[in-house]
């Protein structure tokens, strides 16, 4: 899907500033109302982890600067730590060329995945193998 109002912004010079809500009236939702978010390490620059939010999410993140997702499974907000205390500190958001997709860069506190491990891509596929393995990238 073109999304004019963000092909609109790849003449803008660096010092021009996008009205944020605009941008966010503009982001391409799916039908359910929910854009994918992926959410990288500030510091390691290691993605953590993949989830979903909604316009709501998103205001309430940048309101709070604390990741909060919308849950499809539980039908409802889920703010990242607050049962596990594993948090995410919103550091900064990008969204990406076409209005689809949002990076976040995040201060994480403790595990970002919740089997406890560092990230949510724990599982590497081995070619010569033809299989998948455990592999911790932020590990050391």
């Amino acid at each position: 899907m073109l999304n004019f109002f963000y092909q609109s912004l790849e003449t803008i010079s660096d010092d021009e500033r996008i009205s944020l809500s605009d941008c966010i009236k503009n982001l391409i939702f799916n039908h359910q109302g929910l854009i994918p978010v992926i959410t990288q390490c500030f510091e390691s620059n290691h993605v953590l982890m993949h989830a979903w939010m909604n316009q709501e999410a998103i205001e309430k993140t940048l309101e709070t600067r604390r990741m909060t997702y919308w849950s499809r499974s539980r039908n409802q907000f889920w703010v990242k730590g607050k049962t596990s205390g594993h948090t995410q500190e919103l550091v900064t958001m990008y969204f990406d060329c076409d209005g689809d997709i949002l990076l976040c860069l995040v201060k994480q506190t403790g595990p970002a995945c919740h089997t406890g491990r560092p990230n949510c891509f724990y599982l590497q596929v081995d070619y010569e193998a033809k299989a998948v393995k455990q592999h911790f990238r932020n590990k050391g």
